[in-house]
This record gives C-alpha cells, sequence and structure tokens, in this order.
C-alpha cells in the first residue's frame, strides 16, 4: 500500500493510543461516503460491497436519512422512554403494517433486540411452561456480544471467552431436526435462528427442516424466534427472509439496515406474547424520537423505491457472474439469498484476498479462511456489479487463484 500521508500517520498513531483494541483494522481512515462510495483521508474511492455489514441499506449518507435526522434533531431528540412520542408511534404503525406482528419494541443493536426476545421467550416458559427456560439455538449460529447473546451465538471463537456463560442454551446443528428435537424437553421455552447464517460464511436453512420446526413449536407451545438481524428488511430479496419459507415466527428481530447506519433495532412479536409487566424491559434509548424518525424515513424508502426487487436482481446478477468466475478461478460454492452472498476460495486465501481488493479499492468481507461475503446497499446497480467483478478478477489474478485447468 502507498506511504500514508503525516494527516493519516497521525490519526493512525491517535487511534492507537485511544481506542481500545477490539479489532484488526486496515491501515486507512475512513472520511466520507456517498451511494456505493466511501473516500480515505488520501481521498482514496472504495467501492463498498460489505455495506457496514448489511447496514447502509440506502448506501452511504442518503439524502432522506440526512433530512430526516436534520428535521427530527429541530423538533425533539429524545423525550425519555417513560413518554410516547409522535415518531415512535408513527413507525411502530409501519414496522407492524408491513410485518404482519401485532407488536414492536425498540432497542438500539440487534444484540439488544436478540436479549429482549430471550427474555420475553422466558418470560413465556415462567407464565406457561412450568418455569422452562432453556433456549435451542444453532451451531456456528450469531446473536450478539452481550454476554446473553453470546452464550446463544454457536460460535466456536466464543466457546470459552468470559465464562461462566448464561445457562440455558443448547446449540445444535444447521438442519438437523432429529438433533433439535432430541434437544427440546420440558425445560424448553424457545428455539432461536438465524435464516440466513452470515458469520458462518452464508449457509440457509432448509424448507423442510424450518416447517418441521414450526410444527414442534406448535406442538410443544415453544415460542420460535427468527434472528433476521442480517437478514430483514429486503436484504434477501424479500422484505423478510421467512417469507421465502412460508414460515412465520412468534418473534423476529431486526436492526442492521432497519435505520441505514443510525444505531436502531426492534423486536416484533404477536399478541399472543404480549407478555412482558411494565418494568420487565426497557431501555434508556429505547424508541427515541431521532431515532424513530430515520428508521421511519429509512424503511418508508426501501418500500418506494423496490429496493426488495432490486435486491433479488441485482443479487442474481451478482450469482451469475460469480458463477461464470469460477470457469477460469479458484471461486466456488456461490451461494445466498438476494444481496447476501457468500463464495469459497481455497483454505486460507480469503483474508489476503479481502486485502488485496482494500488494496484495489473494493470492499469485501472474509468471515473465516476460505470464504468471501458480499452484502452491498440494496441500491447497488449491474454498473456497480460489473465494477466489483472487474476489479475482484485482478485480484484473483494477483494472488494466483487460477484454476489448474487454465494454465494448462
Amino acid at each position: 500500500m502507498q506511504s500514508l500521508t503525516k494527516t493519516t500517520d497521525g490519526l493512525l498513531a491517535s487511534a492507537k493510543q485511544s481506542l481500545l483494541y477490539t479489532a484488526n483494522r486496515p491501515e486507512v481512515v475512513m472520511t466520507r461516503g456517498e451511494g456505493m462510495y466511501m473516500w480515505d483521508t488520501e481521498d482514496k474511492a472504495y467501492l463498498d460491497f460489505i455495506g457496514g455489514w448489511a447496514v447502509t441499506s440506502l448506501g452511504h449518507s442518503p439524502a432522506v436519512l440526512q433530512e430526516a435526522l436534520a428535521h427530527q434533531s429541530g423538533q425533539l431528540v429524545h423525550a425519555s422512554p417513560g413518554f410516547y412520542n409522535k415518531p415512535m408511534i408513527e413507525f411502530a404503525s409501519l414496522l407492524t403494517e408491513i410485518s404482519g406482528f401485532d407488536k414492536v419494541f425498540f432497542a438500539s443493536s440487534g444484540a439488544e433486540a436478540n436479549e429482549s426476545a430471550i427474555k420475553l421467550a422466558r418470560k413465556h416458559g415462567a407464565l406457561h411452561l412450568n418455569g422452562a427456560y432453556e433456549i435451542i439455538t444453532l451451531t456456528n449460529s450469531f446473536h450478539g456480544r452481550t454476554l446473553a447473546t453470546m452464550s446463544a451465538t454457536g460460535k466456536p471463537a466464543f466457546e470459552h471467552l468470559f465464562e461462566p456463560k448464561v445457562p440455558g442454551f443448547k446449540h445444535v446443528p444447521i438442519n438437523d431436526f432429529d438433533a433439535c428435537f432430541a434437544a427440546i424437553s420440558d425445560k424448553t421455552c424457545a428455539i432461536m435462528l438465524e435464516l440466513v447464517q452470515g458469520e458462518s460464511g452464508v449457509h440457509s436453512v432448509d424448507a423442510p427442516y424450518l416447517q418441521a420446526l414450526r410444527k414442534a413449536c406448535d406442538v410443544y407451545d415453544i415460542m420460535l424466534i427468527f434472528d433476521e438481524v442480517q437478514t430483514g428488511l429486503g436484504r434477501t430479496g424479500k422484505l423478510f427472509a421467512y417469507e421465502h419459507y412460508g414460515v412465520k415466527p412468534d418473534v423476529m428481530t431486526l436492526a442492521k439496515g432497519i435505520a441505514g447506519g443510525f444505531p436502531l433495532s426492534a423486536m416484533l412479536t404477536t399478541e399472543q406474547y404480549d407478555l412482558f409487566e411494565p418494568g420487565d424491559q426497557g431501555g434508556t434509548y429505547s424508541a427515541a424520537p431521532l431515532g424513530m424518525a430515520a428508521g421511519h424515513a429509512v424503511v418508508s424508502e426501501i418500500l418506494q423505491r423496490g429496493l426488495t426487487d432490486n435486491a433479488a436482481k441485482q443479487g442474481a446478477f451478482i450469482q451469475e457472474k460469480l458463477t461464470g468466475l469460477a470457469k477460469n478461478y479458484a471461486v466456488s460454492q456461490v451461494r445466498g439469498k438476494g444481496l447476501l452472498l457468500a463464495f469459497d476460495v481455497p483454505e486460507g486465501a480469503a483474508p489476503a484476498l479481502a486485502e488485496e481488493c482494500l488494496i484495489n479499492g473494493l470492499l469485501v468481507n472474509a468471515p473465516n479462511a476460505r470464504t468471501i461475503r458480499l452484502m452491498p446497499p440494496l441500491i447497488v446497480t449491474a454498473k456497480d456489479i460489473e465494477k466489483m467483478i472487474e476489479i475482484l478478477t485482478g485480484v484473483l489474478e494477483t494472488c494466483g487463484l487460477k484454476n489448474e485447468a487454465v494454465y494448462s
């Protein structure tokens, strides 16, 4: 990478001095963004196919979000969760209308939304299942970084962190109904899962498996929770990923793309599970007016611009282009739904490939040593995809990832 200016050097030195070391970050400092691009302090542009980890659903700094935040900040920023506010009511009404759920609780992060779902499941267990408290989740899942959601997570790297974990979680393999059924006991109050496991490398549940889980939950009065923090609001080519399967959960959690980068999340449920008593659940920033205005603006824009359909269309185009690349390069297992996609490269090659993409002005994610994940904003166009493929092709060449058959 080219040498950095003193300005960038100084910023990086300050960052390393003052920020707690919680992530391996590249030696660049981002300063602005617009649409599909971000720019660093060197004014170098990066085509963003990470999208803030599926957060910037409308791209960077969209006008509708700027306008909503500017307007609402001149009206009312915070009212405390002890009062109704107008944007809260408007956004809650919109979400329940489009989702098919009856009630919503707002928080600030996906982990908080999932923790709310965990609490609601245990409330259901306390009230209706003789104190049942165990929740079945999947191996290689990811539900957040609070202590409870890390305990729910089936990520191997979390297994020995911050012991002792919160008890009451059982992990079973994805798409293995027999293992899940065997884990159900009189202590089980819920089953919680992602419909597409993003952090494990984009692996989807099968429809028959999900339908069987729904039936088991109905039979045993167990709550079914879908973590749609990453998949919700158009990401998979449907407004909600559960629509791909025709299986509706009792609880659904949303975050990431819900407000285009403003910290916001939601837990939605049905009238049947409106179980919390006043004081059971809350949060200082729950349904704060500024976040509500941001969420309403972003979700309304997704709906009005038909970005769910765009995600389906452009996602299919990306898969087509990646499948074409696989004829000449060591690209395999192209998979995913909509604009939550992944492909595999030889074991150990993914991190270096992602780093080389960065050098060449393309942002992609390597969730593990052999997988590249793509999560571009929902506004992505065919032109953006062609540019991504052009850069990626050059990087595959640079990294020596041509198929052996091509050399012969």
